[in-house]
């Protein structure tokens, strides 16, 4: 599929009615339960690929090309629109985030994030004026052929302004972002004000807001468009591994090896083939 339909396909699953879940795969067997679970499109989590390799998320720890290569797969694997979660897109000036935005719609990606974030603890945020530049060059370079969201870390990083974060948010959607996210909002109130402030342009939310976890139809009677669990799933998956490996160390096989068995993992992957 070319570029500019891909990029309408997953454009019309946010303004379609009630919009879509974006669950968070981390390989290809995760990204095609998924799918077979009846997901129609997947992301990839920056938190869970920096996990995996060993690394800290948000640290520019991993690089452009081991984020698109991980997305690929499960692209490739699944067939479905894959949003990549791109961190601050890969680079110091709003041109290296143009060339990842290149790069990704190269290699078949159907979205792509671009934060404000700098990957420097000590000043985690970008200057209004460098986030939006940021952004303006993805949407510049995407052309309508992948879908672009902007993405404020204020909440994440310990920024609570609301009226910041809808400045920047709506700053995004101004020089054409087509997605808009602030993970962790602290409430449903705050969440509406998103919507309210950026209107028409669709707002994804990090499961819920930070105070308590909604469903899915509460968070899309609020207006929410895209609803995504970044890590979780991969912290799901780890969970039972965990419980698991207590078993095992207790002597309990039978308890250790209880989850779906690796014939199920290879009819997915076949299926695939």
């Amino acid at each position: 599929m070319m570029g500019s339909e891909l990029y309408e396909k997953f454009m019309a699953l946010h303004t379609r009615p009630g919009g879509l879940v974006l669950p968070n795969a981390w390989d290809a067997p995760s990204a095609l339960i998924l799918a077979d679970a009846g997901f129609e499109a997947i992301g990839t989590s920056s938190a869970a690929l920096a996990a995996i390799l060993g690394r800290i998320d948000g640290r520019h720890a991993v690089s452009r090309e081991e984020h698109i290569a991980h997305a690929e797969v499960m692209a490739r694997a699944t067939n479905l629109p894959v949003n990549g979660d791109f961190e601050d897109g890969y680079g110091d000036t709003p041109e290296d985030v143009a060339a990842t935005v290149d790069a990704a719609i190269e290699h078949g990606l159907a979205g792509i994030g671009i934060e404000d974030t700098t990957a420097n603890p000590d000043a985690p945020i970008r200057d209004f004026d460098d986030a939006v530049a940021r952004v303006r060059a993805a949407v510049q370079a995407a052309d309508r052929r992948i879908v672009v969201t902007g993405r404020t870390d204020n909440y994440l990083q310990g920024r609570p302004d609301l009226d910041d974060t809808i400045r920047r948010l709506t700053a995004f959607a101004e020089v054409g972002a087509d997605v808009l996210y602030a993970p962790l909002a602290p409430d449903l109130d705050s969440v509406v004000k998103i919507v309210t402030a950026v209107a028409p342009t669709p707002v994804n939310v990090l499961m819920s807001p930070a105070d308590r976890v909604l469903t899915v139809p509460e968070l899309q009677k609020a207006g929410v468009k895209r609803v995504s669990l970044g890590p979780e799933l991969y912290a799901n998956a780890l969970t039972a591994l965990e419980q698991a490996a207590k078993a095992l160390r207790r002597g309990d096989i039978a308890a250790a090896t209880s989850g779906i068995g690796f014939g199920r993992i290879y009819d997915l992957v076949a299926s695939a083939s």
